[in-house]
């Protein structure tokens, strides 16, 4: 028969991996700098099976606007130089015949704030898992009571779940607040 704590146990961990995948999105809104993470999700037909990009080619930052992606077979710049057009991530690959450079615009005020508020999109659907998770706990905490856990150690692990869905809401705005300001600094 689980416990309280096997179930707060259980919210923890699930917290976590949504707070995990938080930080995964939120490297995916651009915030001016280049990062090879904007090629995450880019896959290229590498003898019949679709391969990331980062696995037949060298993807390195040669400033802070500026991506160089060598592949390591040459035949592979058009099919690289496809996947990224293909993809429609906003930059316009430039390949020079050895390799492809991705050129990052300066951001623009209006575009930063679109991004600023795509990040608050994605802060609020963690913040809505986060509290699904609690409701979800609290919802097995109280089913305990039919199996004779006393009524006091039951209001202790709905406290204690509440607590936690705090901490996990306060972590979450912090992330926002720093990616807003990554954005918004020119």
């Amino acid at each position: 028969m689980p416990t309280v704590q096997q179930y707060l146990d259980d919210a923890k961990n699930h917290m976590e991996k949504t707070l995990q995948h938080l930080e995964n999105e939120l490297t995916k809104v651009r915030a001016g700098k280049i990062t090879p993470a904007i090629l995450d999700g880019i896959s290229v037909d590498y003898y019949g099976a679709p391969t990331p990009v980062n696995q037949v080619a060298n993807v390195s930052i040669a400033d802070s606007r500026t991506l160089t992606i060598q592949p390591w077979e040459k035949k592979m710049l058009d099919a690289i130089e496809r996947a990224i057009i293909g993809a429609n991530i906003g930059i316009t690959p430039m390949n020079d015949g050895t390799m492809i450079k991705l050129f990052m615009p300066p951001l623009t005020e209006e575009r930063r704030k679109e991004f600023v508020k795509k990040a608050h999109q994605i802060t609020e659907q963690e913040r809505v898992a986060i509290r699904s998770i609690r409701r979800d706990a609290i919802e097995h905490i109280k089913k305990l009571s039919k199996d004779s856990v006393p009524e006091d150690e039951i209001k202790t692990g709905e406290t204690k779940a509440q607590q936690l869905t705090d901490k996990y809401i306060s972590l979450i705005d912090k992330h926002l607040e720093a990616k807003e300001k990554e954005i918004m600094t020119v």
